[in-house]
């Protein structure tokens, strides 16, 4: 039976080293403070706004909401934006994506007109690059960062271990890819085009699955032994979901046939999301911190 690498005890550990850090700063006159903009009330939206609210102020953190409506025009989102970057009080910046229909022609512009220091979900292009280079200005996306410090949680070490991810999205794939090997893995990144997909998972000591396919890492792919970090949250409709009826929310693995032969796992759900939100409350500590 594998061990089951639980986001709970990630966000335990990481919560109070926050709120450590949140006091040390408050006893020099700073208070945390993350900017949320959201435009509209989509419920995925809500969601993740909650979550990061609780476990902001768990950790000692302010949340600043800026809400506008879902028709809001480019030019109040920009100024939106600027008013958060000109305001030395805010720390971080988390702003809601994909943009409402009528902004999806500016989100890349807006995207990027976010103060890099106060980038906490790592959106823009001055991250990135920030992110390629190894330098502390701006932040990786929360998600990927989220996958580090479960490794980092559970002392998997990384030095010499070789990595396959499959998916190179910009929020995951890319990001952790750099991240892994910043931290001396051996990183090899696959995608859909990937020749002999399965035989680069199964040589791995690492698998970081984020393809966003249901059911998508079998037994095929996996060896023993192997520590694996689903990223993905897929709706199965078959699945089982806690009141005992039918659609639920699963990883890539085929669980049930993946988990009995690899040596650690992340469960869907309470794996790697329920420890992204709480990466955007560490940056936005981190951003006080460097301010």
């Amino acid at each position: 039976m594998a061990k089951l690498l639980l986001g709970k005890e990630v966000n335990a550990s990481l919560i109070e080293d926050l709120s450590k850090r949140t006091e040390a700063l408050r006893a020099k006159g700073i208070v945390p403070r993350l900017a949320i903009i959201r435009c509209g009330e989509k419920p995925s939206d809500l969601s993740y706004e909650k979550g990061a609210e609780t476990k902001a102020a768990s950790a000692g953190v302010e949340i600043v909401k800026f809400v506008l409506p879902e028709d809001v025009s480019a030019e109040e989102l920009k100024a939106t934006v600027e008013k958060i970057n000109n305001d030395s009080g805010i720390h971080g910046c988390l702003m809601f994506r994909p943009l409402p229909e009528q902004l999806k022609p500016y989100q890349e512009e807006i995207c990027s007109m976010v103060a890099p220091e106060k980038d906490v979900d790592g959106m823009t292009d001055a991250s990135a690059a920030s992110l390629l280079l190894g330098r502390k200005r701006g932040f990786a996306p929360c998600t990927a960062e989220a996958c580090m410090e479960i490794l980092r949680h559970y002392d998997v070490d990384l030095t010499g271990s070789n990595v396959t991810v499959i998916g190179r999205s910009q929020v995951v794939g890319k990001p952790v890819a750099l991240l892994l090997t910043a931290a001396n893995a051996t990183v090899t990144l696959c995608h859909t085009k990937t020749a002999d997909l399965v035989e680069h998972a199964k040589n791995a000591d690492i698998i970081i699955s984020a393809a966003g396919s249901l059911g998508s890492l079998t037994e095929e792919f996996v060896s023993t032994g192997q520590v694996v970090i689903d990223v993905s949250m897929n709706w199965d409709k078959d699945k089982l979901n806690a009141k005992g009826g039918k659609g639920a929310m699963a990883g890539d693995a085929v669980f049930e046939a993946v988990e009995p032969i690899v040596g650690a796992i992340t469960p869907v759900p309470g794996g790697v999301g329920a420890v992204t939100s709480t990466m955007l409350i560490k940056h936005t500590v981190e951003a006080a911190e460097r301010a």
